[in-house]
């Protein structure tokens, strides 16, 4: 750029807007599930996949979407956000609770909005059910945008949950030693699952925060990875968010080992992004890598000074992909 050349501004999220509908959809299993739409209501379709698993009730992915070209969908998983049952009630049972139960949600809500395909966007966890959610519909899917991608295999879990401890020892060893003894040398993700059931609402509340205590260490080195980042969600919100991390972790997510990687044939003429930071340290870089290698279609970006928690070259390559789909809309 020459001295005289006039910087470019990057791009910035567009402003906040309130939906135009919303509702809670009946899915089955006693189950309801929030969603909204706002933007064109005759715009092009995308479907915010929030992470988690448990993370409901964030809305703040609106502001990625322009509202004059997209029809932006959000919705709360199971047990989360606005959704009902909540999952901080100890008498929510989650054995109507699995990703096989969160894959027929989102295609029974499509079908309830009358959409014929939809662009996927999202991020961590959501990665992860986008990726099952579109090798089971590839034909229900336009677009995919991932954001520090996971597939939750056994191995990622394990490394986030044991091998980060060689960068966060302090930390891992609170983390591992807020168990009894007796539960420390074992699976720590099952450990937690038990101990967030405990009958005794004080355990549950110090298991979640045990838990989330462990998570913001993970992303405390990175620029945007704030204090209490996890942590800092009011105690229902707390409970919830942790319940549903340890359910679905503690089992595989209910997805055989290397599937989504394996299955990635199906995503074969789906354009996808994939955006993932370089100093990830919970959900390192090399997933992501693999899924590009799987998925032709797929281009991978790598954000070298961002983390999990994203930085402002990640945000100006994430507006950048929906723009790039965006486009497509004015084409049909």
């Amino acid at each position: 750029m020459r001295p005289d050349q006039p910087k470019v501004a990057p791009p910035q999220p567009f402003p906040e807007i309130e939906p135009y509908a919303h509702g809670l959809l009946e899915v089955g299993d006693g189950q309801r599930i929030y969603w909204e739409t706002s933007g064109n209501p005759d715009g092009k379709p995308a479907l915010v996949v929030h992470g988690g698993p448990g993370g409901g009730g964030k809305r703040g992915a609106r502001k990625t979407f322009d509202p004059a070209v997209y029809r932006i969908v959000l919705f709360d998983q199971r047990g989360s956000g606005e959704s009902l049952p909540h999952a901080s009630d100890p008498a929510t049972d989650l054995a109507h609770n699995t990703t096989e139960h969160l894959i027929a949600d989102m295609e029974r809500l499509r079908e309830h909005l009358g959409i014929e395909k939809w662009l996927l966007y999202g991020g961590s966890w959501g990665s992860t059910l986008i990726l099952a959610y579109a090798q089971r519909y590839p034909a229900r899917v336009s677009e995919i945008v991932l954001l520090g991608v996971t597939m939750t295999r056994p191995e990622e879990t394990d490394w986030l949950y044991r091998g980060v401890a060689r960068f966060r020892p302090e930390a891992w060893a609170a983390f591992r030693d807020a168990l009894p003894e007796s539960e420390r040398d074992g699976n720590l993700v099952a450990a937690y699952s038990r101990w967030v059931k405990h009958p005794d609402p004080l355990e549950r509340a110090a298991a979640a925060h045990a838990w989330c205590a462990w998570e913001d260490a993970v992303i405390a080195h990175e620029t945007l990875g704030r204090p209490g980042q996890y942590s800092d969600k009011p105690d229902a919100d707390l409970l919830a968010f942790v319940r549903i991390c340890t359910h679905y972790f503690a089992n595989d997510a209910w997805l055989p080992d290397g599937q989504l990687l394996r299955d990635a044939h199906r995503l074969a003429g789906i354009p996808g992004v994939l955006i993932h930071g370089r100093l990830d340290l919970g959900s390192p870089l090399y997933t992501a890598w693999q899924l590009a290698q799987a998925w032709p279609d797929a281009e991978l970006h790598v954000i070298d000074e961002s983390g999990h928690t994203g930085s402002p070259t990640m945000l100006a390559t994430i507006l950048d992909a929906v723009a790039r789909f965006g486009l497509s809309a004015g084409r049909r």
